[in-house]
């Protein structure tokens, strides 16, 4: 079960919120190579949290570009064209947080959706629209939002203003049932994954 906080993301609440848990931005770090160990990306996230959680201070990843940027500042102009194309109303995402680990999805749609919108480069799009389908770089952040969040739907979201107006926003729907072996797997490596931590944490004290 989660719990819900309706905040803005990037809030200083919502940097509180996240301390000492894993997030769906780093779920395909442990993802990665899930058939096997973990390797030194993982194993770094593990450390970061383990000192999170001892300490009560958050690490600071130091992870921004102007590709993030990009993302910031299109993002509401994304939103709101998927509003007007399908009729909805787009709620805040908030925070999901499901213990040691948890979610902010750009969106809440009707009782089941949620959204995850990405603005991205004219090559990225281009390259997601000759795909027909959401850009598997994000496959386990938007199956770990599904299990987060225990919604029903998702909808892929890539936005980039360059292209012309019909193409500008491409949008691909992932239904949960139709990814559980996926989702299995995601609870299996946590698991895994949250034992790493609790030895680092032992090992620290």
């Amino acid at each position: 079960m989660f719990k819900f906080y309706d905040i803005q993301q990037n809030s200083d609440e919502w940097f509180d919120l996240r301390k000492g848990k894993l997030t769906a931005s780093s779920f395909s770090v442990v993802m990665a190579n899930h058939a096997k160990g973990f390797g030194v990306p993982a194993k770094t996230l593990a450390l970061n949290i383990a000192l999170e959680i001892c300490t009560g201070n958050r690490q600071e990843s130091g992870f921004s570009n102007s590709y993030t940027m990009r993302g910031h500042e299109l993002e509401p102009f994304a939103r709101m064209e998927y509003e007007n194309q399908y009729f909805v109303s787009v709620k805040n995402g908030g925070f999901f947080d499901c213990g040691r680990f948890g979610c902010s999805p750009d969106g809440l749609v009707d009782e089941d959706g949620i959204i995850e919108i990405k603005s991205v480069i004219p090559s990225t799009h281009y390259a997601t629209l000759q795909r027909g389908n959401f850009d598997t770089a994000y496959k386990w952040q938007l199956l770990g939002n599904l299990y987060c969040t225990g919604r029903e739907w998702m909808d892929f979201v890539s936005y980039c203003p360059e292209f012309t107006e019909n193409k500008r926003l491409l949008v691909y729907r992932l239904y949960k049932e139709e990814y559980i072996v996926e989702i299995e797997k995601l609870q299996i490596r946590f698991k895994e994954f949250f034992k790493l931590i609790d030895e680092i944490i032992t090992n620290i004290k």
